[in-house]
This record gives C-alpha cells, sequence and structure tokens, in this order.
C-alpha cells in the first residue's frame, strides 16, 4: 500500500516523460507474497484507479496499456496468492503430523526417573523434517533405569522407520531382558527384520549406532554397552572422564558381517556424578573455519548445573558455534545422580 501511495504521489509530480505510473503493476505483484487474494485484488483495483486518476490529468500517459498491465497483473497475482495460501496450509498439515510423530517417537522424559535427574536433546538438521534417524528412549524397569542413545545411518523416512522400529523394540526389550547383552541382541534381531521387511537402494549400509546404559537400584555404579557410538562423558568428582569401551562391539545390523561380541563395561557413579550420552551431530558440527566442536573441552569447562541447564548451554553454544547452521540431527541425554536425593533402594 505504502509502494503504491508513493508511485502515484512521484507519478503526479514528475514529469510525464519519466513514467513513473508504469510500475504500478508492482504492487500488486508484491502483495501476492504477504496478503490474501482479497486484499491482493483490492490493492490491484486501487492502482487501477490511481492510474485512471493520472489519465483524466495526462491524457499521453498510455493510461489504456498500463492499466490493462495492473488488471492483468492482479489476477495472476491473485492466482499466486491462492497457490501460496493453499501451500502453507498443507505446510502446516505435515509440520502437525511430523510433531505428533514426534512425540510418540521422541516423547518427552520425566524430569526425575527413579531417582535419577533426566533430561534429553533432540535439533533436527532440517528445521521443517522435525524427526529423523537420531533416536533416545529412557525407561525405568526391574533391573534399574536403562537408556538408549542411537543414529540410523541413512536419511529420509528410511532412516526414521528404522529408528522407531528400535526404539519400540527397546521399550519392550529393556523391561524383559535381565542384562544389556540381551537387550542388544533384540534391538540387533528388530532392525534386521525392518531392513528385510523394508529393502531400498541404501539396503547394505543401513545401520545404526547405539550405546545403552543401566543404573540399577541403589546406584553405585553405570553399565555401559557400546556399539560403535561415539563414547560418553562422565563428570565424576569434578573431573571429566571419557568412558571408551574397553573392546568396541559392532555397530546394530553388521553383527552378521563381523564378530558377534558384546562387552559391557562398568563404570562408577557416585552422587553428584553426571553422564552425558550424545549422538555424532554434536561432535561433527563445523564452524566457518572447518572445524569441530571440541565438546570433550566444552564440558570440562561447566560448572555443576542440572541435567536441563547443562542441554540448554549445549544447544546454545552449538548454534554459537556453527553460526546457527547444523548439518546433521542431534540427540543427547544428560543424566545426575542427585546428591540429596538418593537412588531408589
Amino acid at each position: 500500500m505504502i509502494l503504491t501511495i508513493l508511485i502515484g504521489a512521484l507519478a503526479f509530480a514528475t514529469p510525464r516523460d519519466i513514467a513513473i505510473s508504469r510500475l504500478l503493476p508492482a504492487a500488486p505483484a508484491l502483495a501476492a507474497s504477504m496478503w490474501p487474494v482479497l486484499p491482493t485484488i483490492l490493492l490491484g483495483v486501487f492502482c487501477a484507479l490511481i492510474m485512471l486518476g493520472l489519465g483524466l490529468v495526462h491524457t499521453d500517459l498510455g493510461t489504456p496499456y498500463t492499466a490493462a498491465a495492473i488488471a492483468a497483473v492482479t489476477l495472476a497475482a491473485a492466482y499466486a496468492s491462492h497457490v501460496r495460501l493453499r501451500r502453507e496450509e498443507a505446510l502446516l498439515q505435515i509440520r502437525l503430523v511430523a510433531d505428533a510423530a514426534q512425540q510418540v517417537l521422541l516423547r518427552p522424559l520425566p524430569s526425575r526417573l527413579g531417582g535419577l535427574e533426566i533430561e534429553s536433546l533432540y535439533v533436527a538438521a532440517q528445521a521443517q523434517a522435525r524427526i529423523g534417524g537420531d533416536f533416545y528412549e529412557a525407561a525405568e524397569t526391574p533391573h534399574g533405569v536403562r537408556l538408549l542413545l542411537g543414529d540410523v545411518r541413512g536419511k529420509g523416512l528410511s532412516a526414521v522407520g528404522a529408528a522407531s522400529a528400535l526404539i519400540s523394540c527397546f521399550r519392550e526389550a529393556a523391561h524383559d531382558e535381565p542384562d544389556l547383552t540381551g537387550v542388544i541382541q533384540r534391538l540387533e534381531i528388530s532392525i534386521g527384520r525392518h531392513s528385510a521387511a523394508y529393502p531400498s537402494q541404501d539396503l547394505p549400509e543401513r545401520f545404526a549406532t547405539a550405546l545403552l546404559a543401566e543404573i540399577p537400584r541403589g546406584g553405585g555404579h553405570v553399565k555401559l554397552l557400546n556399539c560403535g557410538h561415539p563414547p560418553p562423558l562422565l563428570v565424576h568428582q569434578g573431573q571429566m572422564h571419557v568412558l571408551e569401551p574397553s573392546e568396541p562391539s559392532p555397530p546394530l545390523n553388521l553383527a552378521a558381517l563381523v564378530k558377534d561380541n558384546y562387552r559391557t563395561d562398568t563404570v562408577h557413579f557416585a552422587p553428584g556424578d553426571q553422564l552425558l550420552l550424545y549422538t555424532d551431530g554434536v561432535t561433527e558440527t563445523r564452524d566457518y573455519a572447518g572445524e569441530f566442536f571440541p565438546l570433550q573441552d566444552w564440558m570440562r569447562q561447566q560448572n555443576p548445573v542440572s541435567p536441563h541447564g547443562l542441554l540448554d548451554r549445549l544447544h546454545h553454544d552449538l548454534l554459537r558455534f556453527s553460526g546457527g547452521r547444523l548439518d546433521d540431527d542431534i540427540a543427547a541425554l544428560s543424566v545426575r545422580y542427585p546428591k540429596s536425593h538418593p537412588l531408589d533402594q
């Protein structure tokens, strides 16, 4: 509207040979990118009225030709506005479906689970996607609190489907299996069946890294089973430790290609200790110079804070480090053994 009034005023004030009035069709064309159909048409009518008024004052402006151009552009702009609104409505519905799917797949975790303080973080590399191949889950079981964090190789619906199969399997196996080896074997079977049921061109490369953790009732230690996943970080008595597996275990869906040998490690976990599990999207975040995010150094610099506060800081610092652009999905779990409230006995 401001542009239309400005063009009209300049057309009255400037010499006729400059023909500023020929810019009037630009107003409804621009309005189509922001306004609904009816206001766009009304703006075109307003531009036509201005042109007719100019034609009464200056008879040699070519008013019929400019008015015809305004009418043609207005009709095209109205149609473009209609198409834009339909696409925006469709995109909104897709977002609602994606949000519902995320609530089912990556449901929010309780702030306390089995006496532990726990918090999750998930950030899709593409904001429109909402969900991707990174996944997490936590469950309070008769064997203690069990955690799962993983990353399916690949993108799109194929990765989401595999992640869904693994999460669903973990929710059952975590309660049924007496040890983590049994849980990981159930996950191996699940992803194998999913890959066989839904074959695709990337089938030979469809595998998932996974990290299982178990903190028994009463605490004291945490058991870890790492299947090709980045090692978790533990802050114990103010010191940061990288929990590398004593013996590597194969990623899920690769046990048939390499030796099926799963090794569980046990690490001391005392009151006040904090554990950070993460996917490779965190450590592979780059700045403009191509340098990777120094997660271990970053973790050493953090003061004692709640799991929620730690992941908030991590998210903020990742965005700042990368300039707001994330090239991969990010998932993380933070768990703290509170000092004031011992774990359930």
